[in-house]
């Protein structure tokens, strides 16, 4: 099973991962959701969820396909600088990240959007909440953006996120993944 890596914090936007985990994991997909954080200590969500991540900075998995890091309210928290070692081990590796909402500040803070097609929240807040953030060239106003090794999404994208997800990991494609987006989006199968 090739492994997916969520990464969580104290805090973590429960909501944005959850409709690419909840398809990644089925059955027969050949994929493996797995948590990690910076630390082992269990995290909450938003929501309240008390999640005990499967992996730290220290112990995860050396193979991976995708590492998807949702936002929250920790991304700003010091302590959270450290996780740019490991997003530096997946561009190094080509180890597409997927960030959504305020990770995607993160990203822009530590110049992993410097060269890359990206969104974020809006432009004003990723400059506001990244002062290090040099990619305004590569920033476009969507949903949802796939660049190469390089996902991004707004905080009210969690659908279109998913979509980009599923198709870079082949998941769901064409019609189907189309299929399965519709569904979500408009609240009902078309017959």
């Amino acid at each position: 099973m090739k492994k997916v890596l969520v990464f969580i914090t104290d805090g973590f936007a429960d909501w944005e991962a959850s409709y690419v985990t909840a398809e990644i994991n089925q059955a027969g997909t050949g994929y493996e959701v797995e948590t990690m954080a910076i630390d082992k200590e269990p995290k909450v969500s938003m929501g309240g969820l008390k999640v005990l991540p499967d992996h730290c900075l220290e112990d995860y998995p050396s193979e991976f396909e995708m590492l998807i890091i949702p936002g929250g309210t920790g991304w700003r928290e010091e302590k959270h600088v450290q996780v740019k070692k490991m997003v530096e081990y997946c561009f190094e590796q080509d180890i597409t990240v997927a960030a959504i909402c305020d990770a995607t500040t993160f990203l822009g803070e530590h110049g992993f959007l410097d060269d890359h097609k990206h969104t974020g929240n809006s432009l004003s807040y990723l400059k506001e909440g990244a002062p290090h953030y040099r990619g305004e060239d590569h920033y476009m106003e969507k949903q949802s953006v796939s660049d190469g090794c390089v996902i991004t999404a707004n905080g009210t994208a969690a659908l279109e996120f998913s979509r980009d997800i599923l198709r870079k990991l082949g998941v769901l494609e064409g019609e189907k993944l189309e299929e399965w987006y519709e569904m979500f989006k408009g609240g009902f199968v078309k017959s």
